[in-house]
């Protein structure tokens, strides 16, 4: 067993962190993410067709602060829609670390939509790329003398494909995604299994009801399925106030509890975050979840506005949009 120098608490912390978590952390391609909303090409490839201008965005999450080894997630992502209105592409890159163990991936999307109807697109998208493994277990000391693991390290490289779909209009959406296809996990003789990649399926969803001309109001959720696994099941509720101010609260089923805000710091520019507190056992050991997500819109309309409102012309009147969309 990996003995990180941390005292009696932190040290029963790290265990249960490794033995309960750990399973769900090295078995989907997927970390976890609370503005999901914000962030649906990350596991949707059939999305990144469907924004309006392209989108560049970053995030940012630290989870259960004041547990040491806790997960660490990067992600860089870019949604490029075609003028054509039918084809997309979108690059997805994220940095996870849980310990000793960190990951990289990254994969190239493609989207193509058809029109089902005059209010409704459909997309289908796929993704192709890969996972860098790296387990650095020179971190640590090893307490039982029979192990030999001190010092030792593991790279590995292995392909991902994935493929999704989504149906959407005006005020809806909903979307089912694959993240990988080929699950052949990644095994060192002496640590047992350090990654064993098994299916998994998103679905997406939400509706934007429009209470005034000044607030708009959008339930949404997002369920994980992963053969072996319990569903993680993400249910929220956003409100967007005058198409700049951005509001609501998520429940991750029998995990935590979350508070969403975010900003439109300019027609460019939308800054959120979000904070999480475990309901579960490891609510006891840390001071939650931090998750900043920063978005830059880019070319004309590229805004919040592009999502829940109507942009305005030269002349101040209302410019009519494709597609205006709280998502």
């Amino acid at each position: 067993m990996i003995d990180y120098n941390f005292n009696k608490s932190s040290y029963i912390v790290a265990f249960l962190l490794f033995s309960l978590i750990g399973f769900q952390a090295f078995s989907q391609k997927e970390p976890q993410y609370t503005q999901y909303m914000y962030n649906i090409g990350s596991f949707n490839p059939a999305y990144v067709g469907t924004v309006e201008t392209p989108e560049l965005s970053g995030l940012y999450r630290a989870q259960w602060i004041n547990i040491p080894g806790a997960p660490r997630t990067f992600r860089f992502g870019a949604n490029l829609p075609f003028k054509n209105e039918k084809v997309g592409i979108g690059l997805n890159v994220i940095s996870d670390q849980l310990g000793p163990v960190s990951q990289t991936y990254a994969d190239i999307s493609y989207s193509y939509q058809v029109r089902v109807t005059d209010d409704t697109k459909l997309s289908f998208g796929i993704d192709a790329g890969g996972s860098f493994l790296n387990v650095d277990l020179t971190k640590g000391t090893f307490e039982n003398p029979g192990e030999n693991l001190n010092g030792e390290m593991l790279s590995k490289f292995y392909p991902t494909i994935g493929a999704g779909a989504f149906l959407y209009s005006e005020n809806w959406y909903l979307g089912a995604s694959a993240p990988n296809f080929l699950t052949e996990g990644v095994y060192n003789d002496d640590v047992a299994s350090i990654v064993e990649d098994k299916l998994q399926f998103n679905f997406i969803g939400g509706y934007v009801f429009d209470i005034s001309e000044n607030l708009k109001f959008k339930p949404a959720f997002l369920i994980n399925s992963l053969k072996g696994a319990p569903l993680n099941v993400n249910v929220s509720t956003n409100v967007l106030i005058s198409d700049v101010v951005t509001a609501g609260v998520s429940y991750r089923l029998e995990n935590a509890f979350s508070g969403l805000a975010g900003f439109q710091i300019s027609n460019a520019l939308f800054l959120g975050y979000s904070y999480d507190y475990n309901t579960n056992l490891l609510g006891e050991f840390n001071n939650g979840s931090h998750e900043v997500i920063l978005k830059f819109y880019l070319g004309k309309g590229g805004s919040a506005r592009s999502k829940g409102g109507n942009e305005k012309n030269a002349k101040g009147k209302p410019k009519q949009i494709d597609s205006p969309r709280f998502f």
